[in-house]
């Protein structure tokens, strides 16, 4: 199925059947009223393989495929609706729920502001992105299946820890405390300290290893699910493999190179993981050295990684590609009206005035459910 349909998206005219899919539409919609869902997710999938430009077929068969629990062929149906120039609030709240789903917290936050820029109180939009966001704040936990065991042991002070007088007074001045600190702070950033050097490093680095942690353990976990969204928004784009280009293609300067090799970074993928602030905190990084690896890397069509207070859906095409983001950033300008909808209406975003169909929104419901099409809720 998935082979028919990479075959027919983007090919010409001449291979779609906008009659045939509307007859498909009829069968599936006759199936669906006598329950038959196995009858209905075939007959969509013949109406999309006959016209996949079609939005009701093609948001019907997300839908289908999501009950079935078919996650990435849904993802990639919801991902085509929100991408022919119409992004329909309900195929951007059930992409938002399957993003969450698969781990993916960053796309699904922006499908969520996309919907919320141009409707501020729409409910459930609103109780999606509360749940998003208190998925993303619990990932890093997630990951660490050891996470209750450690718990006591990263509440205990580093001043009960054999270090130097040196070592502990530089811990003092940058305020940290406890052994979870430590896991929060990267090499760099103490490295960066005034009067810490590669002994007290050492130092701290053994003390932690003892007890089977690591400097910056935190940070590593946060930077995995970074380094999965990046190659995920590369996939497609025909820069996959730009990421694991070395560092040194880059051709910088010694001291931005040396500065890099101190957060350990050796390809571009890791590169683009980093936000400006994380570099400009190394020892000896300037805005000079920083400056001109934001060149090179615009040079390649890539940025910085942008924090996540600053990713609006204004700003999305300056994120980590700069590719996948534009696609998604321009779906801000076609957000279907429905019911849920702010009073005082949008301010600029252009709407179809269709009252039914693929889109229109029912009355609250379970985030876990998928919003079905043009059919409303029982209350």
């Amino acid at each position: 199925m998935a082979d028919d349909r990479q075959t027919l998206i983007g090919d010409n005219d001449e291979f779609r059947d906008p009659a045939a899919a509307e007859a498909a539409l009829a069968e599936a919609h006759q199936a669906e009223l006598s329950q038959d869902r196995i009858a209905a997710l075939d007959a969509y999938e013949k109406a999309f393989q006959a016209d996949p430009d079609n939005p009701k077929a093609c948001f019907s068969l997300a839908y289908h495929r999501d009950l079935i629990g078919d996650d990435e062929d849904a993802i990639h149906l919801y991902e085509q609706c929100c991408s022919s120039g119409q992004a329909h609030v309900n195929a951007l709240l059930n992409l938002a729920v399957l993003y969450e789903d698969t781990g993916r917290y960053s796309k699904a936050e922006r499908c969520l502001r996309l919907v919320l820029d141009t409707y501020p109180n729409h409910a459930r939009a609103q109780l999606y992105l509360k749940d998003v966001r208190a998925s993303r704040e619990m990932y890093v936990d997630d990951l660490d299946p050891n996470r209750d065991m450690y718990d006591p042991l990263l509440e205990t002070p580093v001043t009960d820890f054999a270090l130097s007088a040196r070592a502990r007074n530089c811990l003092k001045k940058m305020n940290i405390r406890a052994l979870g600190d430590l896991l929060r702070t990267s090499e760099a950033g103490l490295m960066a300290y005034k009067n810490f050097g590669e002994t007290s490093l050492t130092e701290i680095k053994a003390m932690l290893a003892a007890k089977g942690l690591r400097l910056g353990q935190y940070i590593d976990a946060e930077q995995s699910r970074a380094r999965e969204e990046m190659y995920d928004q590369l996939r497609g784009t025909g820069q996959e493999n730009v990421v694991g280009v070395p560092i040194e293609q880059l051709d910088l300067s010694a001291r931005a190179a040396k500065a890099l090799t101190l957060l350990n970074i050796h390809t571009i993928g890791d590169l683009i993981q980093r936000t400006e602030a994380e570099l400009l905190g190394i020892k000896n990084f300037g805005s000079t050295s920083l400056d001109e690896i934001k060149l090179k890397l615009e040079e390649r069509g890539l940025s910085l990684r942008l924090l996540d207070d600053d990713e609006t859906p204004e700003g999305a095409a300056e994120g980590v590609s700069g590719l996948l983001e534009e696609a998604i950033a321009s779906m801000d300008a076609y957000v279907m009206e429905d019911d849920d909808a702010n009073e005082a209406g949008p301010s600029e975003a252009e709407l179809t005035d269709e009252s039914s169909g693929p889109g229109e929104l029912s009355d609250l419901s379970d985030p876990i459910d998928p919003v079905e099409p043009g059919e409303p809720e029982e209350k």
